[in-house]
């Protein structure tokens, strides 16, 4: 089996993420590293919060914080709301750790030694209010390419345009508002990136027949554009710092390097800090350098990620010239929006993760974002829509059928599953139709498809539905009691199938159903084609109970709440 290193993008550490990170990065993460586990594979799933740049500064001088200590507060509130929606991450980490400064610093002192960083004196905004130099997002205007009000000076949330600081119009402090600005010449370095820009468009070009075609027309997008040095150092008190032992001036002047450097290298970083906890059995360099071809490495963002993940940070790893493992898939995904809005962090529009805990269980919020990924499109969050898929696939067609099935056999057979009669031609029909859609199921996880291997789960659970609505075990029972028992042995067999196989998108309901039965040794990560033909995995006589109600149905009560709460209008 395969080695699998998954990646999703980094959390900025300035709040709890909505559900559009959620959706667009950490949850198809997770939910393709549990399918790979279970299917054999050995998975290294890592994350990290994102603890530099302007972000974590401000939003620590608006807690009144130091920043060190807002990031550590930061970290334990958003881990909190990671394992509430059953993240299983490897390794969770922060890009403030000493690992990834000393992966950082290494890669800088390569690049410089290779010839790809150069220092430079350029005119920088500068706040005589503010008595500082005022570095990207410290910086606040109108977007001079869609018009945004509210650019920030590294990027425009709006466009997605990456930007310089003095590219804003009508530019301000965001630290104290100030528009009275100035630009000054300071010294910062500078990513050569032009110098790579052929050997990144040939590792590129080799990516093109695999790679899905939102990320990959991103990348040729900026690399038509053309590849421009970018400085790489910042003004800030917060970050790794320039090495005094190579740029001696720029560390006595407190240079750090700009987030957006020494963030993706942070994946290495973090698998550092998860091997360096075991270092015996963790070896963090058989994942990321001179590694054999049996390592694979995806990694999961939205769209506004893809160009530093696809362009630049692979430019960075060519410079180094060293054989750091490089990105062999990148699936990205397009917006999820409010109500045809924008979820975001800064204006704080859209339903929030630790808020959507609140209100309903993770597995609710795991079904509806992966049944609704913005893969191919934008996609709406409503709160309608949420209530009718809550309530069709999850409390009617999963729920209700393992509730009645279960609770109709204790009724009229007892505590045990019954036995029955041998299995008949509804048996073996049920049985080839579960075997195809999972092979269906499998494809499509396989294929990183979430919303169509979503809707091949939903059918197999439809499938249970259609078998019970035709046997009709309460009406069968009446003439034919084996042939009813039967019918609930089939049913429960499949009860227990959808636990194993649903665990990837649902895993705390996945837990539920599977415990319900008291099998001796249920070991089954995986259900084969066979054994879905044959749905024997649970024997006659095998104890069960009925478990809590697995998904409660929303009511139009419930839909007024949210709309109340979160409001429901068109953006």
């Amino acid at each position: 089996m395969a080695r699998h290193l998954i990646t999703s993008a980094l959390p900025y550490i300035n709040g709890i993420k909505h559900l559009g990170n959620m959706v667009g990065s950490m949850l198809p993460a997770d939910v393709y590293s549990r399918y790979l586990r279970q299917r054999g594979h050995d998975v290294l799933y890592i994350c990290a919060t994102d603890e530099h740049g302007t972000p974590a500064e401000l939003a620590a001088k608006e807690a009144g914080l130091s920043v060190a200590e807002f990031c550590a507060q930061a970290h334990d509130a958003q881990k909190a709301v990671y394992d509430g929606f059953a993240l299983a991450f490897d390794y969770f980490g922060r890009s403030s750790s000493a690992e990834n400064r000393d992966i950082t610093q290494h890669f800088a002192r390569k690049l410089n030694e290779n010839g790809f960083i150069e220092e430079r004196a350029i005119r920088q905004v500068y706040s005589p209010a503010d008595g500082r130099f005022l570095p990207d997002r410290y910086v606040e205007g109108t977007c001079p390419h869609c018009g945004y009000d509210k650019a920030r000076g590294d990027q425009c949330e709006n466009c997605t345009r990456v930007l310089d600081p003095t590219d804003l119009i009508n530019p301000r402090s965001a630290i104290s508002g100030s528009t009275d600005l100035e630009v000054r010449e300071t010294k910062h370095l500078f990513l050569l990136q032009s110098k790579l820009q052929h050997e990144v468009m040939e590792w590129v070009a080799r990516h093109d027949n695999d790679w899905p075609q939102l990320a990959s027309s991103i990348a040729h997008k900026w690399l038509t554009e053309g590849l421009h040095d970018r400085a790489i150092t910042r003004d800030l008190d917060w970050g790794v710092p320039v090495p005094a032992d190579t740029w001696p001036e720029l560390a006595a002047e407190g240079k750090v390097f700009y987030v957006w450097f020494d963030a993706p290298i942070e994946y290495i970083g973090a698998t550092k800090e998860w091997s360096d906890q075991d270092p015996e059995t963790r070896d963090w360099k058989s994942w990321w350098y001179d590694v054999d071809n049996d390592v694979r490495y995806t990694e999961f963002m939205a769209k506004d990620n893809v160009p530093f993940h696809t362009v630049m940070f692979p430019a960075t790893e060519l410079g180094v010239r060293e054989p750091w493992k490089k990105v062999d898939y990148v699936k990205a995904f397009n917006w999820l929006t409010y109500y045809g809005g924008k979820f975001s962090t800064s204006q704080k529009r859209g339903v929030f993760t630790d808020q959507a805990l609140e209100i309903l269980p993770a597995d609710y919020w795991r079904y509806f974002l992966i049944a609704n990924a913005p893969e191919s499109d934008d996609s709406s969050f409503t709160w309608e829509h949420f209530t009718a898929t809550v309530n069709k696939d999850l409390a009617d067609t999963l729920g209700n059928f393992v509730n009645r099935v279960l609770s109709f056999s204790r009724k009229r057979f007892g505590d045990d599953v019954p036995a029955g009669g041998e299995p008949g031609e509804a048996e073996a029909k049920l049985g080839e139709e579960i075997a195809r859609l999972l092979a269906e199921y499998e494809e499509h996880m396989e294929a990183l498809q979430f919303r169509k291997a979503a809707a091949a789960l939903r059918a197999l659970w439809s499938a249970g539905n259609s078998y019970l609505e035709e046997k009709a075990p309460w009406l069968e029972i009446k003439t034919d009691k084996d042939g009813a028992a039967l019918t609930l042995r089939t049913a429960m067999n499949l009860i227990h199938l959808y636990a194993v196989v649903s665990e990837p998108l649902i895993p705390s309901s996945a837990a539920t159903m599977r415990a319900a039965f008291d099998l001796k040794d249920d070991s089954a990560v995986w259900v084969s084609a066979d054994e879905a033909k044959s749905l024997s995995s649970v024997p006659a006589g095998t104890p069960f109970t009925v478990p809590p109600v697995l998904f409660a149905k929303l009511t139009d009560e419930d839909l007024e709440t949210y709309k109340e709460r979160f409001g429901g209008q068109e953006g």
